[in-house]
């Protein structure tokens, strides 16, 4: 997850300061050094800090805490709180409604990753349901159209360009006015960057955004610049008017919280983040679930909603079906395997768990993850119908075994080896027999539910039998109750967690 090394600095500085026997002002005062040596390092504005701190200490004061409060739980939830209004402008961004027409124009410096991330929103809003097109006023950066063009096609999105044409406003205005008629409801306007700072490149921006009168502006802005970005974040916002911020190239840059923490002083809300190259390396930027998965505490709302997504529950009936009744078979797993791989980076996903810090999930570590799973489906390409509808898994003998390793071009030992992943999830899967799970809308209810009322606890108490208090009992039952949630709580304090929970620990 981004900005790894921040959350585990400040998620260590708690965890030291919830682990002194008496919580008194010395005890505060290194908690706070820590967290605030921390935020430096992360390029955060030395006001900024200054001013979180002195708030933690207004509201921490421990003379005026009666003997009977948590200081503990009062110290945490005072820095939780102070980091998501650091990043958080008080305000929401313009959000654009589906059948009704909306122009919205990405403006930032050359080099920040615009026009990656106008296809990224682009792609990301397509899936919501909208019918994006992409318009490239980008006339100062050679290879500009080529590269959103390239982009576009890629993603079936429609887009609009010329190679004869130079004026940046010409082309805005005809490709909006194109993409209106042809009744696409969100028209994305990419326009020219600079190097640098220059009033050529705001005249240019002022004059595309009267051509276009976007019905939102998005500053694009590198997350690894560090403090940079608060003077480039407030001259954008004196000449365009911007009510929206992307962050881009968060992918292992410690020093984003500078990025973070200035545009929300702007008061323009962050709305997404980017976090790789690839088309779903793309975040929605939440602050409080955020905050909370930087420091560990997990963000089971958002994990839910990850789940409901890639498996709609009004879509797949004979899936619950399936989990019902207890029977877990190859091509199960298969459409499992591709299920976990839509739901985007797998780093991402598991950050949202209770317990899962930010640094145990490196970006190389969850490439591996991610291969070992396209390479059991792989294997399971080269198998029957059969064998992928079996339950019974000692039909695979030696010559169905060498069979299905000659035809996708593995060694025996690697079949074996995801056979034995399916023997550990088939296990998994029997538990869950006259298993009743919730609608969409009342898990996603019961999971926010949970968030706010024990998302500290969670992060103070991670183990197996405290957490299971705070577990929904269909959440509890779906991992496998306490045997599984004991199994998985060792994961999380594995380094080699994504081993375990793809074939390389736990019991088989």
């Amino acid at each position: 997850m981004v900005l790894a090394e921040l959350g585990g600095s400040i998620s260590r500085a708690l965890q030291k300061m919830s682990n002194a026997t008496i919580i008194d002002e010395k005890v505060l005062g290194e908690c706070l050094n820590e967290i605030t040596r921390a935020l430096m390092q992360s390029d955060v504005k030395f006001e900024m800090i200054r001013d979180m701190m002195a708030n933690i200490k207004r509201i921490v004061n421990l003379e005026d805490l009666a003997a009977g409060h948590n200081k503990r739980r009062i110290i945490q939830q005072a820095v939780f709180n102070e980091l998501c209004k650091m990043m958080d402008p008080g305000k929401p961004s313009f959000t654009p409604k589906k059948g009704k027409s909306c122009v919205v124009m990405f403006v930032g410096l050359q080099g920040s990753g615009k026009t990656t991330t106008c296809t990224k929103y682009a792609y990301y809003n397509q899936k919501k349901g909208f019918k994006p097109a992409l318009v490239c006023a980008d006339t100062f950066r050679a290879g500009a159209f080529d590269q959103l063009k390239q982009n576009a096609t890629k993603a079936k999105i429609p887009f609009y360009g010329s190679y004869m044409e130079s004026d940046p406003v010409k082309i805005a205005a005809e490709g909006v006015e194109r993409f209106k008629k042809e009744n696409n409801d969100l028209i994305i306007v990419d326009t020219s960057g600079r190097h640098m700072q220059e009033a050529a490149l705001f005249e240019e921006m002022r004059q595309v955004s009267e051509a276009t009168k976007p019905d939102l502006v998005i500053f694009v802005m590198d997350g690894s610049i560090g403090q940079m970005a608060f003077a480039q974040s407030q001259a954008f916002k004196q000449s365009v008017p911007v009510g929206a911020v992307i962050v881009t190239k968060m992918d292992g840059h410690a020093k984003g919280g500078g990025a973070l923490s200035a545009v929300a002083a702007t008061k323009s809300p962050v709305i997404f983040i980017g976090t790789g190259e690839h088309m779903d390396e793309f975040e929605v930027f939440d602050v409080k679930p955020f905050v909370s998965r930087l420091l560990g505490m997990g963000d089971w709302s958002g994990f839910m909603d990850k789940i409901q997504e890639v498996v709609p529950t009004d879509q797949q009936p004979e899936l619950l079906q399936k989990l019902s009744e207890g029977s877990f078979t190859l091509r199960l797993m298969y459409e499992q395997f591709q299920n976990i791989l839509k739901m985007g980076p797998i780093g991402q996903v598991f950050s949202m768990l209770p317990g899962f810090s930010a640094e145990v999930m490196p970006k190389g570590h969850e490439k591996e993850s991610q291969a070992k799973l396209k390479r059991y489906m792989t294997m399971m390409d080269s198998m029957t119908n059969a064998e992928l509808d079996s339950t019974n898994p000692k039909i695979f003998n030696d010559s169905r075994a060498l069979r299905i390793a000659r035809g996708s071009g593995r060694s025996i030992r690697d079949v074996m080896e995801m056979l034995e992943e399916y023997k550990r999830l088939s296990k998994i899967w029997s538990k869950m027999k006259g298993l009743k799970i919730p609608k969409k809308g009342e898990m996603s209810a019961l999971s926010r539910n949970m968030n706010a009322q024990h998302m500290s606890a969670l992060s103070r108490n991670m183990n197996a039998q405290h957490m299971s208090k705070f577990l929904p009992p269909q959440m509890l039952k779906l991992i496998g109750g306490m045997e599984g949630l004991q199994s998985l709580m060792k994961q999380m304090g594995s380094k080699d967690m994504m081993g375990g929970m793809f074939g390389g620990g736990g019991d088989k």
